[in-house]
């Protein structure tokens, strides 16, 4: 799918333009507690030229032939680049958290790598502690992978998926 960088992009946020638009695709989920998972996901990043990106995300879980079985997870947020090459990364999550992220955006490749700062959650939402993501554009696709530290265990693979430009 072909793609423009939009005329009005901030300066903070052009290195990151390969990220706009709308990117869907399936993943894969695991961790020491549950059944491994199949997931669908559309993730939308939006810029309307101030310096942020406004990143929105829903998933629902799917059988073996990629059938929904039901909705998943979605969050919402805003990455703010910084002029230095850094990245600040705020999300709210419909399980009860929300969280503050820091990371980079690397100046040789369309990629960037955040881990968690700060994780706050409602009394409801299950014990999430730490968390590391890496995306990157790697062949025309949004490829992502999410460690988590949660119930327990340390920091450790639990998403990732292959997502193309719509």
């Amino acid at each position: 799918m072909p793609f423009e960088i939009p005329q009005n992009i901030h300066p903070s946020c052009a290195r990151l333009a390969w990220l706009i638009g709308t990117w869907v695709g399936n993943g894969h989920g695991e961790y020491p507690g549950i059944e491994p998972f199949q997931f669908g996901q559309e993730v939308i990043f939006q810029q309307d030229g101030r310096p942020f990106i406004h990143y929105f995300s829903r998933a629902w879980i799917t059988d073996a032939e990629g059938n929904t079985i039901r909705p998943a997870a979605q969050e919402t947020g805003f990455l703010r680049p910084q002029e230095d090459g850094t990245l600040e990364v705020v999300m709210t999550h419909n399980l009860g958290f929300v969280e503050v992220w820091h990371g980079d955006v690397h100046a040789d490749q369309p990629r960037f790598e955040i881990t968690t700062d700060a994780v706050a959650r409602t009394s409801s939402a299950k014990e999430y502690v730490a968390g590391k993501r890496l995306y990157g554009y790697v062949n025309g696709d949004l490829l992502y992978a999410f460690d988590m530290a949660a119930m327990g265990h340390e920091l450790q693979p639990h998403t990732h998926a292959q997502l193309k430009r719509q």
